[in-house]
């Protein structure tokens, strides 16, 4: 694979700090999301990957998540309030428009975003949205871990402590994110589990119907959590998509090329149909 830049940035919305890394260059802008607790390292090697075709990706940490700030206060925490940190991302960057993605978390996040500034976005790479099929596995899902965070703390920062002593240099890359899932802190879990359970999942059926971006939705079998009929019935309501069904929740994971090489061409493909308008605007 082609070497590409890799950058550290920060910026600030409202008073919390919020981190990011950058991975090529151009204003071929691309921003992805990660999964819920999860850093947003889990998206380095997709974002090598889209980077080494030209694009300008950014992988952000949400409010709460990785090297970001991780305040208490649930009423920090929602899925609107991560759409505008997207939003306020690209306006730090200084990017008009960008093609947002992300995985779960991330996917959701990615519609909030588009719903609250359509006019910022190229285009949408949706990787297992959670919408009204996943409601009652989300519950069974994350209820334990508001649980734990909130009446067995120490159990969140024994976890903790224990993964940060298995220097990362030593275990595979998907392992690494494991072990970065499980460092923790008990109060701020809590918070953000606390803030997205009890808020909206995602927009309305309305609002997602009314998206105009392309977009690319990738589904998973076999997983209730974030069920392909979810996946697919958002394919259905964006009128200029396209659904594509994983051939395993762990592909993308561990069998990448299939699901980067879509991908990079949707980015690509994109990015190429935009500028061509403009330049018939411009000619026009």
């Amino acid at each position: 694979m082609t070497l590409v830049s890799e950058r550290i940035g920060q910026f600030f919305h409202g008073d919390h700090r919020l981190e990011y890394t950058e991975f090529g260059s151009g204003e071929r802008w691309v921003v992805l999301v990660h999964g819920q607790l999860m850093p947003r390292r889990m998206h380095q090697p997709l974002a090598r990957a889209l980077a080494a075709s030209g694009a300008h990706v950014v992988t952000l940490d949400l409010l709460g998540h990785g090297r970001s700030d991780r305040p208490t206060d649930p009423m920090l925490y929602s899925m609107t309030a991560f759409g505008e940190q997207v939003v306020a991302l690209l306006d730090h960057l200084g990017a008009d428009r960008a093609v947002l993605g992300g995985t779960s978390l991330g996917a959701n996040v990615s519609l909030e975003a588009a719903v609250l500034a359509p006019e910022r976005v190229q285009g949408l790479l949706i990787e297992m949205p959670v919408l009204d099929n996943a409601v009652e596995a989300g519950i069974l899902a994350f209820a334990p871990l508001l649980f734990v965070s909130r009446f067995a703390p120490l159990a969140v920062s024994g976890a903790r402590l224990l993964s940060r002593a298995v220097p990362r240099r030593i275990v595979p890359f998907w392992p690494g994110i494991v072990l970065d899932t499980l460092d923790q802190r008990p109060a701020a879990m809590a918070a953000t589990v606390h803030g997205l359970f009890f808020g909206r999942v995602a927009p309305s059926a309305r609002e997602r119907m009314a998206i105009t971006a392309p977009a690319l939705v990738i589904g998973h079998p076999s997983d209730p959590i974030h069920p392909a009929a979810d996946a697919a019935m958002l394919a259905e309501e964006i009128a200029d998509s396209r659904f594509v069904e994983a051939r395993s929740i762990l592909e993308w994971r561990f069998r990448p090329e299939r699901l980067d090489q879509l991908a990079v061409d949707f980015v690509t493909g994109v990015w190429a149909a935009g500028e061509t308008g403009r330049l018939l605007d411009a000619s026009s």
